[in-house]
Formats: structure tokens, C-alpha cells, sequence
């Protein structure tokens, strides 16, 4: 890249907007639709633009597939829309069965598609490394979507601790975790996980989340000025 990475001061906006966007597509990828918490997203309007202040395609077009959706259902999401929702996210991220886009990165990496694998323990060893424990520890994989973009979300809220102390040795810290956390787990797959669920979605809104979520992975890869790892495939 002839980019250069921006100093330690400009790092606030970017970690900010971490932390808002990833936190929100966190609970998106890992909670099954309710009405409450759906209407709120299209009343508040939350998906008018994107807290991260570099464009991308992938951002955009998530953006607006989402307010296609936010405008289709801006008088209430009927009891229709919200079967349809929630059929979606049963055969995206759960499966009757298997999942169609299944959110956890082991199964990307061993032929028998199999969970709890390397990878999982990989990602427990890194959240333990800042504090941090699943709720549902081996109930749940470590690995699942929601739960990176979680941690993920959560390093960015130490960048901004360590930026409001002016400590910039702690900043510099959590900047090179992010890149290498990134580098050796998410970026690895999320391209493989979002042409799954562009290819199986059904409805505007998973179809939206899918874009946002690729783009902003992609996004924060270029400002932490990451080379993208080569994606195993088997």
C-alpha cells in the first residue's frame, strides 16, 4: 500500500467505529430476530451510514440493501416479514441440520466440516489473553462470527481507553493485535462465509449484514495496513 497508517491520535474515529459497527453485527450474527430490537434498528435509523469513515463497495452496498429493508418495513415489521427473518437466520447461521453459511471458522478448515477444532482453541487462547471468556464456553465455539467481531469490537474499546490516557505504548499494543488476531483468523475466511450467505440469503436484511460485515473486515484490514493471508480451501 502507498497509504500510510495514520498516527496515533487519528487512530479515534477508526476505533470508534469499530467499536459501534462490530458490536452491532455481533449480536446481529449470533441472535435470532426479534421485533423489539429490529424495529429499534429501523426507527433509530442505524443503518443511515456507516460509522467507519472509509468507503467500500461492499459498505455500501450493505447500506443499502439495509435501508431498503429499514424502508419496506418503517411502519412495523409484520408477523410475515418476521417468519421470513427468522427462517433466514435458522437456515444461515443454525440449520436444520447444517447451516447453509455456517458462522464458525473450524469448519472452513477440516474437510468433515467439523466444529471445535484448531482454530477454535486458537481464538479462546487470544480472547483469554485479554481477559475474556465465551458465556457459553464449550457449549458454543469459540470461533463463531459474532463472537470475533465481539472481540474485535472489544480490543477497539482498549485502543480508546489507551488513547484517552495517552498511553501510546498500550495503544500500539492493541493496534498489533488487532492486525494479527485479523490476519490469522477472520480475514482467513470471511470471504468464503459472506459468498455463502449472498448465494443462500433470502431476505434484504441478512443479504445487507452479509456485504457490511465483509467490507468492514476489509476496511479495518486496510487501515491496520494488513497484507490479506492466503484462505485454505479445501
Amino acid at each position: 500500500m502507498t497509504e500510510t497508517a495514520p498516527n496515533h491520535v487519528e487512530w479515534k474515529p477508526t476505533l470508534m467505529g469499530e467499536l459501534l459497527l462490530f458490536g452491532l453485527l455481533s449480536r446481529v450474527t449470533r441472535s435470532n430476530p426479534e421485533r423489539e430490537w429490529f424495529q429499534a434498528l429501523i426507527t433509530e435509523e442505524v443503518f443511515s451510514e456507516s460509522p467507519l469513515e472509509r468507503d467500500h463497495a461492499d459498505i455500501d452496498t450493505g447500506l443499502h440493501l439495509l435501508q431498503k429493508w429499514s424502508r419496506e418495513n418503517k411502519n412495523g415489521i409484520s408477523d410475515e416479514q418476521l417468519i421470513a427473518l427468522k427462517a433466514d437466520y435458522t437456515r444461515l447461521f443454525v440449520g436444520i441440520g447444517k447451516p447453509v453459511s455456517p458462522p464458525w471458522e473450524s469448519v472452513y478448515f477440516n474437510e468433515d466440516r467439523m466444529i471445535f477444532q484448531d482454530q477454535t482453541l486458537q481464538v479462546r487462547e487470544w480472547y483469554r489473553r485479554f481477559g475474556l471468556e465465551s458465556e457459553k464456553l464449550y457449549k458454543e465455539p469459540d470461533d463463531h462470527i459474532g463472537l470475533e467481531l465481539s472481540f474485535l469490537a472489544h480490543l477497539a474499546k482498549q485502543g480508546l481507553l489507551a488513547l484517552d490516557e495517552k498511553d501510546m505504548p498500550e495503544l500500539e499494543r492493541i493496534l498489533q493485535a488487532q492486525r494479527q488476531f485479523l490476519s490469522e483468523h477472520p480475514l482467513k475466511w470471511i470471504s468464503r462465509w459472506y459468498e455463502l450467505i449472498k448465494k443462500h440469503a433470502t431476505t434484504d436484511f441478512y443479504r445487507g449484514i452479509a456485504h457490511l460485515t465483509h467490507g468492514s473486515l476489509l476496511t479495518i484490514a486496510e487501515e491496520l495496513q494488513i497484507e490479506m493471508p492466503k484462505e485454505v480451501r479445501l
